[in-house]
C-alpha cells in the first residue's frame, strides 16, 4: 500500500475538540454534562444576517465568486478596520478565508518555507503549533506563565527576535487566557520589533471587540506606523457575532501577501460562498446591538468564574479582560487525590473533573502551559453557577 505524506505523521487532531467531543458522548448517555470546553460564543447574530443570507440565497446568481473577496464583504471590512483605527488599506490589501484558521494556514504556507523560524508566546491556540508543525517550521517558543500574567515582556520578545524568525505570531486578546495587552505594553513590544525588519508579524485579533474594563484594543500599527509593511492583520466574524460555523475569516496586510493568499485562495476554495459573504456584510456594517451586549454579558461571566476561583485556596489565576475565556494555574492540586484518583498533572486533573463532577475543561498543556486549565464561559447562564460549583466542591475533596 503507498504510504501517506510524511506531512500527514506531524498532524494531530485537535485536543479542544477531543475533550468537547468526550463531553458530547456522556451527554448522549445520560449524564449531566456542563461544558466550559470548546470557544464557541453560543449566541447567534442579529436576523438582519439571516435576512441578509435569504436575500442572497433567493437572488443566487450559481457563479464562482472572486478569490480575493466580494467587494462589497471587504469594503464592509475596511469600514470595520477604521472603525478601530485602523486606516489606509484598501481592498488590494485584503482577501478572506474560510474562518481565521484557514488564513491562518495560508499565511503560514506563504510566509513560511521549511525550516524557517516561527515565534509566538506560550500559552497559544493549540492550531498555532499543529500548522507550524505540519509545514516542518522551526517553532519558536515564548513562554508567558502565569507569574507574569501570561503576558510577553519587551526583554523576551528582544532575545526572540535575535534568532531571526521568519514570522512572529501575537494573539491579542488572547485564546486561551483572555489577557489583553494595554496600549503602553503593545507600544514596548512594537519599539522591539521594529529593530527587526526581516520578520513578519501576524496579529490574530479575532477578539478585538471582546475587551472589557475598559482597556481598549491596540494593536502595533497604532503605537508605530512603520511596521504596517510587515503587520497581517486577521479578524473573524465567529466571535463577535456569533457566527462560527459560518466560516468567514478575514485580513488586511501587505498587498503582496494579500495577492499570495488571494492565489492560493484560487487553489484551495476559489471563493468565499456568496450566501456567507452576504451575511458578513450584514453583519459587519449593520447594527451592532448584539456584540455590545454579548461582550457585557460576557465580562459579567467572567467576574462571576474568577469570583469563584480566587476564594479556592492555592489557585493562581491572572484577571483576563477580554474574550471569553479563564486560565487559572491549577498545579496546587498535583500530587494530590481525588476519591482515591492521582492526580499528576493537569490531564488527569480534567478527566477526574469530568468523570467525578460532569464539568468538561480543557487541560492547558493542549495550549502549551501543563500546570493550567482553560475554562470557557459562554454556557448557558444558567449552567455557569452550577459548573464553577462543581469545581469548587471538586477542589474541596482533594486531599
Amino acid at each position: 500500500m503507498p504510504q501517506l505524506a510524511r506531512r500527514i505523521g506531524r498532524a494531530k487532531p485537535s485536543a479542544i475538540m477531543q475533550v468537547a467531543e468526550k463531553a458530547k458522548r456522556l451527554k448522549a448517555e445520560g449524564r449531566d454534562i456542563i461544558s466550559f470546553s470548546i470557544g464557541v460564543p453560543n449566541f447567534l447574530p442579529g436576523e438582519h444576517v439571516y435576512a441578509a443570507a435569504r436575500e442572497a440565497l433567493e437572488h443566487d446568481s450559481g457563479q464562482y465568486g472572486s478569490n480575493r473577496g466580494a467587494d462589497a464583504l471587504l469594503d464592509a471590512f475596511l469600514g470595520h478596520m477604521s472603525e478601530i483605527g485602523l486606516d489606509g488599506y484598501t481592498r488590494a490589501n485584503c482577501a478572506t478565508g474560510v474562518g481565521a484558521k484557514h488564513l491562518i494556514y495560508n499565511l503560514a504556507e506563504a510566509l513560511l518555507d521549511e525550516g524557517d523560524g516561527f515565534a509566538f508566546p506560550t500559552p497559544y491556540w493549540t492550531s498555532y503549533v499543529d500548522v507550524g508543525e505540519i509545514l516542518n517550521a522551526d517553532i519558536q517558543l515564548l513562554p508567558c506563565p502565569a507569574e507574569q500574567d501570561y503576558k510577553l515582556t519587551p526583554a523576551q520578545l528582544d532575545a526572540a527576535m535575535e534568532k531571526k524568525p521568519r514570522v512572529f505570531l501575537f494573539n491579542n486578546p488572547s485564546n486561551p487566557t483572555g489577557m489583553v495587552y494595554t496600549k503602553e505594553e503593545i507600544a514596548a513590544l512594537a519599539d522591539v520589533l521594529v529593530k527587526y525588519p526581516e520578520t513578519w508579524i501576524i496579529t490574530d485579533d479575532i477578539y478585538n471587540r471582546m475587551v472589557f474594563d475598559g482597556v481598549g484594543y491596540h494593536n502595533f500599527v497604532h503605537a508605530r506606523p512603520e511596521l504596517r509593511d510587515r503587520v497581517i492583520f486577521l479578524d473573524s466574524l465567529s466571535k463577535t457575532y456569533g457566527m462560527p460555523g459560518w466560516r468567514l475569516g478575514l485580513m488586511a496586510g501587505p498587498e503582496a501577501v494579500a495577492q499570495a493568499v488571494t492565489t492560493l485562495n484560487s487553489n484551495h476554495i476559489t471563493n468565499v460562498p456568496e450566501i456567507v459573504s452576504a451575511a458578513g456584510v450584514a453583519a459587519l456594517s449593520g447594527p451592532q446591538d448584539v456584540p455590545r451586549e454579548k461582550c457585557a454579558e460576557f465580562q459579567a461571566k467572567r467576574d462571576q468564574v474568577l469570583e469563584v476561583l480566587t476564594a479556592i485556596p492555592g489557585i493562581v489565576c491572572p484577571r483576563p479582560q477580554g474574550a471569553f475565556y479563564v486560565f487559572p494555574d491549577i498545579s496546587v492540586a498535583f500530587g494530590k487525590r481525588h476519591q482515591g484518583r492521582e492526580i499528576a498533572n493537569d490531564v488527569d486533573f480534567c478527566t477526574a473533573l469530568l468523570d467525578a463532577k460532569g464539568v468538561a475543561c480543557v487541560p492547558g498543556s493542549a495550549f502549551g502551559e501543563p500546570r493550567a486549565m482553560r475554562i470557557s464561559y459562554t454556557c448557558p447562564t444558567p449552567q455557569l453557577g452550577p459548573g464553577l460549583e462543581r469545581i469548587r466542591e471538586f477542589f474541596a475533596e482533594l486531599a
